[in-house]
């Protein structure tokens, strides 16, 4: 499959803002002003004021939400209020034969990352996992900057000093990723992604320690991590252990299941469930250089 990515943004363009997935707690006037500072026209979506128990509407309301940005030519780039639960009830309920006929910028992480990998594994398509309007208001200026970098087709490279447990080396491949729970929610479905060849960055918030083990292994029998070009390891906040302590940290579990895999393995890449979340393009081609104690991320 041939990869593409949709036209990057210029002032004047339109951006949809819809919720697929939790409702929003607070209005998103700091993120439609800063949209709107970047030269951008808002566009809200019916989602931003719904509300259906914990969602943004029921399933079929926000699958509409989308499909009215999907189809509409106008919108050139659809960003995700915010994440929480949601997504995969409603991702079936979408045509993309639209997006593919006319891609344009998705936004998000978190829960988003099942519309990352869709879109990606049926369309070839690059999505920014970045900031939500949700998330705006605590972000870090440095963040916000990589998400209009992002958008407006500018430079975008990261230098960073990681965790001792490193493993060193250089790879090139297509990025991919996300939340490490949506990883392992969409395997075996049609959003599933081919991780041959490609560098895996994952993140994940609130989850135990065992819980982290069981998915990454369930990934690693499954095949999916022994043929990665490279591994970068993002935020995995709030971590929680049990009464009996599970005995490793994040890193040490990542380490011990891909230790025999001959890539690079880079930890403390600023993105995830923190306010400096960065900016990454998926299925954008990047280069990754981890050392000891600094790593490199650059996009192609």
């Amino acid at each position: 499959m041939v990869q593409t990515h949709p036209p990057y943004l210029k002032k004047g363009d339109k951006i949809a803002i819809t919720c697929p997935a939790k409702k929003l707690p607070n209005p998103m006037t700091d993120a439609i002003a800063l949209l709107q500072s970047w030269g951008l026209e808002v566009v809200l979506g019916d989602t931003v004021e719904a509300s259906f128990h914990q969602f943004a509407g029921d399933d079929d309301f926000r699958a509409a939400d989308m499909q009215r940005f999907v189809d509409d030519d106008s919108i050139k780039a659809i960003i995700a209020a915010r994440g929480g639960y949601g997504t995969v009830r409603m991702i079936d309920k979408v045509d993309f034969s639209r997006f593919a006929q006319n891609p344009k910028w998705l936004i998000g992480f978190s829960d988003i990352t099942i519309l990352h990998s869709h879109l990606f594994t049926n369309y070839g398509a690059q999505t920014i996992h970045g900031q939500m309007p949700v998330n705006i208001p605590d972000a870090s200026k440095h963040s916000i900057d990589t998400l209009r970098r992002a958008l407006f087709g500018e430079e975008l490279s990261y230098e960073f000093t990681t965790h001792d447990t490193n493993k060193p080396g250089e790879a090139t491949g297509i990025i991919i990723g996300g939340n490490l729970s949506l990883l392992v929610a969409s395997a075996g479905s049609v959003s599933d992604l081919d991780y041959v060849g490609k560098i895996l960055f994952i993140e994940d918030v609130g989850e135990y320690l065992y819980s982290v083990d069981r998915m990454l292994r369930m990934l690693d029998r499954a095949g999916k991590l022994k043929s990665l070009a490279g591994l970068v390891v993002g935020g995995f906040t709030d971590i929680k252990d049990n009464d009996i302590p599970f005995g490793q940290s994040v890193p040490q579990i990542v380490m011990d299941i891909v230790k025999g895999y001959d890539y690079p393995v880079c930890f403390d890449f600023s993105a995830g469930h923190i306010p400096d979340n960065n900016s990454l393009v998926l299925g954008r081609e990047v280069g990754l250089q981890v050392d000891e104690k600094q790593a490199r991320l650059w996009f192609k």
